[in-house]
């Protein structure tokens, strides 16, 4: 408890998944919260149960596809609270029907994709640190994704939107590293609720069980494991931390892609 404290967070998309998860840990570490978010009945959920917990939220409209909801975004965290310490630009679009493989690609989704999923990362940074450096610095988190890391048989403008987060994320800490402000990224594998998981139709249930039988841990992940990932790169612990993109895949990444099916046919080198 209290690792953020005296803290003002943002977090994108803290509607639901990773990023109500994210804000509901902010508050319970002791961060006032700008839950963000264009579902703003789910927005307001979360603040009244932040709340309930002790905690102190603002529920504040987002469409991360307009720079002007993006900057009143965050000017609400300063004129709410008086400064900012903390965004965690999570929020994201993703168009399975219409992001397809670079052939059969609609050159409008490519365009929504990177409006919504890099340039919103670049709006949210560029309003964010002004007013994070009136107050001696502050913590970026950009959620990327393993399919900035790797490629995938579809997703092709996700995957370059997510490329271009992380090469954003060097970039601002490159830049603003020495005026105090650290930016790093999370690139999760898989992350699913529990309730998603226990009503999944059967093509979401064959993936996931792929998934689960590749990664190196027994399971898929949770958005409280990347909650707990973003609270230490929000708080005064990973002060020394900063350009690194963190991979939250439960080692999806970092076998040789043979193992798995060595592993199955029992064999050894």
């Amino acid at each position: 408890m209290g690792r953020l404290e005296n803290k003002v967070g943002i977090v994108t998309g803290a509607a639901s998944g990773m990023g109500e998860a994210t804000a509901k840990l902010f508050a319970q570490e002791g961060a006032k919260v700008v839950v963000a978010d264009i579902n703003m009945e789910g927005a307001k959920r979360v603040v009244a149960e932040i709340e309930a917990a002790g905690g102190i939220a603002l529920a504040q409209y987002v469409d991360i596809g307009s720079p002007e909801k993006i900057e009143e975004m965050v000017l609400a965290a300063k004129n709410e609270f008086g400064r900012l310490d903390i965004l965690h630009n999570n929020a994201a679009r993703l168009d399975f029907k219409g992001d397809v493989d670079v052939v059969g690609m609609d050159v409008f989704e490519w365009d929504e994709t990177m409006r919504f999923n890099l340039r919103s990362v670049l709006l949210g940074t560029k309003y964010a640190i002004p007013v994070m450096l009136e107050n001696g610095g502050g913590s970026i988190i950009n959620t990327s994704s393993m399919g900035g890391l790797v490629s995938e048989l579809g997703k092709s403008a996700y995957a370059a939107a997510k490329a271009g987060v992380i090469s954003l994320t060097k970039s601002t800490a490159v830049q603003y590293g020495k005026q105090n402000i650290r930016c790093n990224a999370i690139a999760p594998g898989m992350v699913l609720n529990e309730s998603v998981v226990e009503h999944a139709p059967e093509p979401l249930r064959k993936l996931i069980d792929i998934y689960t039988d590749v990664k190196c841990t027994p399971r898929i992940g949770n958005p409280m494991d990347i909650a707990n990932l973003a609270v230490f790169l929000a708080s005064d612990e990973s002060a020394f931390i900063t350009g690194q993109v963190i991979s939250a895949d439960g080692g999806l990444l970092i076998k040789n892609p043979a193992v798995a099916e060595i592993q199955k046919q029992n064999l050894s080198w």
